[in-house]
């Protein structure tokens, strides 16, 4: 062994050890924790007056049953039906059909329209707007057939009317 090599030893180990001794000697000052924060009490000033009351004033002149029933108007909507169709080339139609008013609104990426139909038939029901799909010149036309309207055809056109997009739907399930 050595000697150069463990007094070096020695010495690196006697560094050490100071190190330790001087940190172990050092007080450490205690962090006030939540515990202390909670107990903390601190003065809030209070009111000897009491709190306003919460009470409301009652109604002393109650409606009878026939003024609010003659008051009162219900109406439900049952001439709404919502459907989604899948479409070839790749299109996503959300079509709410509104019987009362002839009527279908065609919802696309590409726009919504409002199409009137324009027969009497309901195989197909055949809608109409002279609008293109996304609110410019041009029309949309929307063909809806078979039982419960599970198949349908949209064809729209822009200011060119003779480039007509057509695209085969089907109800999706």
């Amino acid at each position: 062994m050595n000697f150069g090599y463990s007094h070096r030893s020695v010495f690196l180990i006697g560094v050490l050890a100071s190190a330790i001794s001087i940190s172990a000697c050092q007080q450490q000052e205690p962090d006030s924790s939540l515990e202390d924060s909670i107990n903390a009490e601190e003065s809030v000033p209070m009111s000897a007056d009491p709190a306003e009351p919460n009470d409301m004033p009652a109604a002393t002149d109650n409606a009878t049953l026939n003024e609010v029933e003659e008051d009162t108007i219900a109406t439900v909507n049952t001439g709404v039906t919502q459907l989604t169709y899948l479409c070839s080339p790749e299109l996503k139609v959300e079509a709410t059909y509104k019987e009362e008013d002839n009527q279908v609104v065609v919802d696309t990426d590409m726009g919504i329209v409002t199409l009137t139909k324009t027969n009497e038939g309901t195989n197909p029901e055949v809608f109409e707007v002279a609008t293109a799909i996304d609110g410019s010149e041009g029309f949309t036309q929307w063909r809806v057939a078979h039982e419960s309207r599970a198949t349908g055809v949209m064809r729209t056109a822009g200011a060119d009317q003779s480039n007509v997009n057509t695209y085969e739907c089907n109800k999706a399930e």
